[in-house]
């Protein structure tokens, strides 16, 4: 028998982000970064995951506004450091509002050349980029759970959508993670949203090697034109998280018109 529809709290008005907790892997730089100040300053109490870059994580907890953020080891690759890091956010708080899944990794492969798409690389960015938010969600569904109104965003990629990008196993990657997003969203309701949102190119040194004029000419041939930074995903998951109130199990694209 389906269970009858349940009122959350605060019913489908106003998400205020006073007080919520909000988890971000990958929250060291780029987007995760932008997240976090966007998050913290209105209120959130930010949580910045990281995996090898502590000293970045501390530096920008320390500058965001607000009090009670911290740093968070939360490396994706390793589920048992995952289950570590959810316990110490259960600990302090009993619960977590956001789940930010912005870490990922990828490497520039000319998509003609096979050779150099690698066996190791081809594992790593697949572990990485779809296991990776997998696990972090299988960790902290407990703590989303317990907040009755929690909301789960998932960077994917337009490269998830039509098969461009840095390589073709991160388009994979992206394409990948946005299908188990729809499946999480289907079966994580009533108490957890999953959102997608999904760049183009974005002015951040994610892709190795991969400089601003690149960004730039990537963005020349969108409608927009407009050179996307972190700070403009960062907006949208903000937009996602307090204002999408009855989406899930979707994948929004934030790429200035680039797929068309």
């Amino acid at each position: 028998m389906t269970e009858a529809p349940k009122a959350r709290p605060g019913g489908q008005g106003e998400y205020s982000l006073k007080g919520r907790v909000a988890v971000i892997s990958g929250g060291s730089s780029g987007i995760g970064a932008a997240t976090a100040r966007r998050l913290a300053g209105a209120g959130a109490v930010v949580w910045v995951g990281y995996n090898t870059g502590a000293d970045r994580a501390a530096a920008l907890v320390a500058s965001l506004p607000g009090s009670g953020h911290r740093p968070l080891h939360l490396p994706i690759t390793d589920s048992a450091a995952l289950g570590r890091a959810a316990a110490a956010v259960g600990a302090a708080h009993g619960h977590v509002d956001i789940l930010v899944n912005s870490a990922a990794v990828t490497r520039a492969v000319r998509h003609d050349d096979l050779d150099a798409l690698d066996d190791e690389l081809f594992d790593r960015v697949l572990i990485t980029n779809v296991r990776g938010p997998f696990a972090t969600i299988r960790a902290f569904r407990p703590l989303l759970k317990a907040s009755g109104d929690a909301v789960i965003i998932n960077i994917s990629s337009l490269a998830g959508l039509n098969g461009t990008g840095s390589s073709i196993v991160y388009g994979a990657s992206k394409a990948a993670l946005d299908v188990v997003g729809v499946s999480l969203a289907r079966v994580l309701g009533p108490e957890i949203r999953v959102i997608g949102i999904s760049p183009s190119a974005v002015a951040t040194d994610f892709v190795p090697g991969r400089g601003l004029d690149a960004v730039e000419r990537s963005a020349a041939t969108a409608p927009l034109r407009i050179v996307t930074e972190a700070d403009d995903i960062a907006l949208a998951i903000f937009g996602a998280i307090t204002t999408l109130r009855q989406t899930t199990g979707t994948t929004i694209l934030v790429d200035a018109g680039k797929h068309l």
